[in-house]
């Protein structure tokens, strides 16, 4: 039999003595995942969580991740990734659209202290209370710090028998290009189902060593490494260091066989002065080239075929399992799609419908995600060749892509007229060498401190949605459209000046 729920694919490896992850110097098998998200998933059970139940997780890269996962999946409870570098508004926000009844937490990762943060969320509540509520947060009963003493519940095996393939496994919140939270519904037989082609494709078995630079919380590190780890009964390997020279040291004592992620996560390590002495010739498989061993690492990427995918669509859709240097005229090619996906172009767009794509999105309608034939438009605009390849040409709407991170350029521009107390800003991408975009801001009117500003953004966005870059202009100075609309390209072409 097929098992297309978590809960049936973790059976097969439970009992493994294999490490199941890596994390610089924390290790966790099987065995141990097993031991461990059983006592949590009893936890769970007597906070009253069950089939259905909304689970958050705030955890790092790391074991406390895994074991949250593996015991909210295992009671048929949906797991709710929240981000590490989530702000307190941005955590309110998700917690109040995410319907979360339990969150598990760390106390504090870097500099991000979750307990201060959720006690700022929590206006007319403790967040020790037992249960909690409160009007900030209605939904919310319990958050979980720390891990009850093993245990084993009598209705967990009846919980895990209850899980069905249609049911939701996970929601992963991604931008939208107004600024409005998007819960993406992922169900288990869906996002597994996908992820058991896309392991076929990569050639991954229970052998492979798998380096990833992608926050779990995100449909690359959720689904791609962290899922597709756990079908293959392999082992994932990755690091919270914030040294360079520490993950090399990693990468060379582990040994990965592949490494996939952002190629923008791998910056620090392509420019620390020890790379060329290190020994990376275990890494043959891949998207990060940098890492991978010089006898396999293409000399132009752009002859690789990519893969394209999004939140929406469990991770890549379009993708190709030759490995091999393409053609010229088959540059920047990425693939074909993946068996279970249906694609068609529309007006240059790309549309996708299938059985691994979301369920859809959280509090919305059907209808407000795809249309009546069942085809998702995923605002990529693309172009096939006569041999059915596909083509990226950039998207239709103004969402930044930065280091692998969606903005919206709505959320920042609201942030920064409440921060300022009005100011009006224009937020675009403009290209970046390492990042691919970067956030930039064009300030209208005044004279804005932008040393300050970025101060007080700090409190209102992540890091990685705050402008890199600001210019400020007089209003007769903003390019417009005939239309009377702000020309966006125009405004790209003030930060070459």
């Amino acid at each position: 039999m097929v098992a297309d729920t978590l809960p049936q694919v973790w059976r097969r490896h439970a009992g493994s003595r294999s490490p199941l992850l890596i994390c610089d110097s924390e290790r966790l098998s099987y065995a141990d995942a097993d031991a461990r998200s059983t006592a949590l998933a009893t936890q769970l059970i007597a906070l009253g969580a069950g089939r259905g139940t909304h689970v958050g997780v705030l955890h790092p890269n790391g074991a406390d991740f895994v074991v949250a996962v593996l015991a909210a999946a295992r009671i048929g409870a949906v797991v709710v990734p929240f981000p590490t570098f989530a702000t307190t508004p941005e955590l309110r926000d998700q917690l109040l659209h995410s319907d979360v009844r339990i969150m598990l937490a760390a106390e504090s990762f870097r500099s991000h202290d979750y307990r201060q943060r959720l006690a700022e969320v929590l206006i007319d509540a403790a967040v020790d209370a037992d249960p909690i509520y409160s009007v900030a947060v209605p939904q919310l009963r319990h958050v979980v710090f720390g891990y009850a003493p093993p245990a084993v519940d009598a209705l967990l095996p009846a919980l895990e028998a209850d899980v069905e393939s249609s049911d939701p496994l996970v929601i992963i919140y991604t931008s939208g290009s107004s600024g409005a939270p998007k819960g993406v519904v992922h169900t288990h037989g869906g996002l597994i189902g996908h992820q058991r082609y896309l392991n076929e494709v990569c050639g991954i078995t229970s052998d492979d060593i798998h380096f990833s630079n992608s926050p779990f919380f995100w449909i690359g590190g959720f689904a791609f490494a962290l899922l597709g780890t756990v079908l293959a009964g392999s082992t994932l390997l990755c690091s919270n260091a914030s040294d360079p020279g520490e993950t090399l040291d990693l990468l060379e004592a582990e040994k990965p066989t592949l490494a996939n992620g952002f190629a923008s996560g791998v910056t620090g390590l392509i420019h620390h002065p020890s790379l060329s002495a290190r020994d990376l010739s275990s890494v043959r498989r891949g998207n990060l080239y940098p890492l991978m061993a010089p006898d396999v690492r293409p000399v132009d990427p752009g002859l690789r075929h990519g893969m394209l995918g999004m939140t929406e669509t469990g991770g890549p859709v379009l993708l190709s399992d030759d490995v091999t240097d393409q053609p010229e005229h088959r540059r920047g090619s990425f693939g074909r799609p993946a068996p279970g996906i249906e694609c068609r172009v529309d007006d240059g767009q790309l549309l996708i419908r299938g059985r691994h794509v979301m369920q859809g999105y959280h509090r919305r309608s059907r209808e407000d995600c795809f249309d009546a034939d069942g085809w998702f438009r995923t605002g990529d605009q693309v172009r096939t060749d006569a041999d059915g390849f596909y083509y990226f040409l950039g998207r239709r709407d103004a969402m930044i892509k930065t280091a692998g991170a969606n903005v919206s350029p709505a959320e920042v521009e609201r942030a920064i007229a409440k921060v300022t107390g009005g100011v009006v800003a224009h937020v675009i991408g403009i290209p970046d060498p390492d990042r691919g975009q970067i956030v930039a801001a064009v300030l209208v009117g005044g004279d804005t401190d932008t040393g300050a500003l970025r101060e007080l953004l700090r409190a209102e966005l992540s890091a990685y949605k705050i402008p890199r870059r600001f210019i400020a202009l007089q209003p007769g100075q903003v390019p417009l459209l005939s239309s009377g609309k702000v020309d966006l390209r125009g405004l790209a072409k003030v930060f070459d000046a």
